[in-house]
């Protein structure tokens, strides 16, 4: 079977603390996008105990063609054993802050002018034929 339950988290993982469950989701490891109510097999998800699948209580025919469980992964939102946790504290934080401001200067541009060079004509040279006698 599979027992994803708080006592057993509890054992493996003494850091782990949780005074009360708020809400949990359970979901097969193999299958995460498909609710346990699909999957064919007896389980129980419940909020004031974990996930507890027997093998006992599964029978052929599910999603897998073997009469056990699947291996289940949980998640729980609970309340943790800190008081700093219990209730929220109680400072106001203040934040100023100050605009700043760009300047940005822009220089006039002086048009430029361009005054074309004439350019000298070639006159082309003429040949005159010349006749001796």
């Amino acid at each position: 079977g599979d027992y994803e339950t708080f006592e057993n988290i509890e054992e493996k993982n003494p850091s782990w603390v949780c005074v009360k469950a708020e809400n949990i989701s359970c979901r097969a490891e193999k299958f995460p996008n498909t609710p346990i109510a699909d999957l064919g097999q007896k389980v129980e998800c419940d909020v004031d105990v974990g996930l507890i699948c027997n093998n006992k209580d599964q029978q052929i025919g599910g999603i897998i063609p073997m009469p056990v469980c699947l291996n289940y992964e949980i998640s729980v939102c609970c309340t943790p054993n800190k008081p700093e946790c219990l209730s929220p504290p109680s400072t106001t934080s203040t934040t100023t802050s100050t605009p700043s401001s760009t300047t940005t200067s822009v220089s006039p541009t002086t048009p430029s002018t361009t005054t074309p060079t004439p350019t000298p004509e070639v006159i082309p040279s003429s040949t005159t034929p010349t006749t001796t006698t």
